[in-house]
């Protein structure tokens, strides 16, 4: 069973029953709220996510993907919620700074 744990937000753990899911769809069915701005379409990158272990479970990066990579407005541990999907197995991320919510409290 996939699973996503958010480092930063006191390591909550999301199970997904099923696999082949957008991290963020995920993410918003467990009730806990991630930052996008275009509407799930790859057109900015406020919904990006650290990627701290897990890389491998991802699908390979879309075309939107790459193309903010190559304006450096990803790094190569980051990728968008809105366009990863989650394969399989555990996927641990973290919120970066810039994207977080005023009204969720962080961990370290």
């Amino acid at each position: 069973m996939p699973r996503i744990v958010i480092q930063n937000l006191g390591n909550l753990r999301i199970d997904s029953e099923h696999p082949d899911r957008k991290v963020i769809e995920i993410i918003h069915q467990n009730g806990t709220d991630w930052m996008h701005a275009c509407g799930k379409k790859g057109r900015c990158t406020t919904c990006k996510m650290i990627v701290v272990e897990g890389m491998e479970n991802l699908s390979p990066e879309t075309d939107r993907e790459v193309f903010y990579r190559n304006q450096n407005r990803l790094k190569p541990n980051e990728r968008l919620c809105c366009q990863s999907l989650l394969l399989k197995d555990e996927l641990v991320i973290r919120v970066a700074e810039v994207n977080k919510f005023p009204h969720l409290d962080y961990t370290e």
